[in-house]
């Protein structure tokens, strides 16, 4: 059975590995996780020095993913985007949070000043939500708000009903 690849992007602290994980349990996708896979192979290019982390090397997490993602049924959770080939998803969503909801989160995660305040902007200026319109055909592209435990049952619920009407239309 044909299954989906859907990509599930937006500035960190919006819910993307919760909303993951759970629908991975739920729709029996696989989950994977691009910061997990980085770290566990290595998968880096280096460290920045000014944000605190490693440098993810792109071309080695797609290398990494082909084989998987050829095969279908996958969900990639990654702040970014630009760097996965079009051809991999079949759907991205964009997880958006309120401003003060993301900077209480990110504060939790100790994120010094710089990384929040940038952070913060990106999400206000909408910066991954305009990644991925870029890299990826319009009407793929949707947005979902994740600010409370209702919308993450909401978006784990379209996001099945998604799959389910996907999965029906793709098979033979």
């Amino acid at each position: 059975m044909l299954l989906p690849n859907i990509l599930l992007t937006g500035t960190p602290g919006v819910g993307k590995t919760t909303l993951g994980k759970e629908l991975a349990s739920r729709s029996g996708l696989k989950y994977i996780n691009v910061g997990d896979l980085a770290r566990e192979g290595q998968l880096y290019d280096g460290y920045d020095e000014e944000y605190e982390c490693p440098i993810l090397d792109e071309d080695r997490v797609v290398d990494e993913l082909e084989n998987q993602m050829s095969e279908g049924g996958v969900i990639v959770d990654y702040h970014g985007c630009d760097f996965f080939p079009e051809r991999w998803f079949h759907i991205v969503f964009v997880l958006q949070a309120d401003n003060s909801v993301l900077y209480k989160r990110l504060e939790t995660r100790g994120y010094n000043e710089k990384k929040l305040k940038e952070n913060i902007q990106c999400e206000i200026f909408q910066v991954l939500y305009e990644e991925a319109l870029a890299s990826y055909k319009e009407e793929i592209v949707h947005q979902l708000p994740s600010n409370k435990p209702e919308d993450l049952e909401d978006n784990i619920n379209q996001i099945l009903k998604w799959i389910e009407q996907w999965i029906k239309d793709h098979s033979s």
